[in-house]
């Protein structure tokens, strides 16, 4: 089991929400959290079980401008 994490600007948000969401749906995930901080920056975690997801939800992720993403294991 895996969790991604991805933080985005405020910005970035507001630009790339619903594409974001849409790519999200693709995969067997769960969020975990999903947080905006004051400042408007997202900390969102996603729950994935298999590592080869895992990988591919974090390139995806990453493809938006402004977002960054890392994953480890649970």
């Amino acid at each position: 089991m895996w969790r991604v994490n991805i933080t985005c600007s405020g910005d970035a948000w507001k630009l790339h929400a619903i594409d974001f969401k849409t790519m999200a749906q693709k995969y067997q995930g769960e969020v975990i959290s999903s947080k905006k901080m004051p400042d408007g920056t997202r900390i969102m975690s996603y729950k994935i079980e298999d590592v080869s997801d895992a990988e591919a939800f974090q390139e995806d992720c990453a493809k938006f401008d402004g977002f960054t993403t890392d994953f480890e294991s649970l």
